[in-house]
């Protein structure tokens, strides 16, 4: 069975994401095709700033314990969902700094990208392409925007702590659907260059 990873991309104390990637997970467990999908949270891994002495693209062996969980996780997925909120501009450091901790458990995959912000958090999603380029991560073309103004329902507006609700019309819904179905395929295009990179 595929396995697709729903990664919640920052670590922020009152952080949206895993929220965020909870709506996901519910919208993807009513997906049809023959994946399984798991939220994976950045911060459950205690990541310090990157602290491998060699770079990940060069293969070599880690040397710390928390690279080897992050890439025995990682590795065991064949397609991702980046959920990530838009900070400053761009994506926020602890997930960057969480995807240059590996290389090759990220090749020959496939992503889609759900982002968040007062704008949708497009140019996070923007920014992120461009990682996952340099990565071999095939990213597909249907993203997921979610405008905190519109597509949150706060309990109370004027209070941006307050609890809430995302998507309650569900128009962003149809649109979840049609980045996993391109995301599925993908995976399963992508899955011969997975197994020969495994089998050499």
């Amino acid at each position: 069975m595929t396995r697709i990873a729903i990664i919640a991309g920052s670590t922020r104390p009152g952080r949206r994401t895993e929220q965020v990637a909870r709506w996901v997970e519910g919208v993807a467990a009513t997906h049809e095709g023959d994946a399984e999908y798991e939220v994976v949270d950045i911060a459950d891994f205690g990541l310090p700033v990157l602290d491998e002495p060699v770079p990940a693209a060069f293969g070599a062996p880690y040397t710390h314990e928390h690279t080897r969980v992050w890439s025995e996780k990682i590795a065991s997925f064949d397609g991702f969902v980046f959920v990530t909120a838009e900070y400053n501009h761009s994506i926020p450091g602890a997930l960057k700094n969480a995807i240059d901790f590996l290389y090759p458990e990220w090749n020959d995959k496939a992503a889609g990208i759900v982002s968040f912000g007062p704008s949708g958090g497009i140019r996070a999603a923007e920014h992120l392409r461009g990682v996952l380029s340099e990565l071999r991560v095939a990213h597909v073309r249907t993203h997921v925007p979610l405008t905190i103004f519109t597509d949150f329902q706060w309990e109370n507006p004027a209070d941006p702590t307050s609890a809430f609700t995302i998507d309650a019309p569900g128009r962003l819904t149809p649109l979840v659907h049609t980045m996993l179905g391109e995301l599925l395929a993908w995976t399963g295009a992508l899955r011969p260059l997975r197994e020969q990179a495994v089998a050499a």
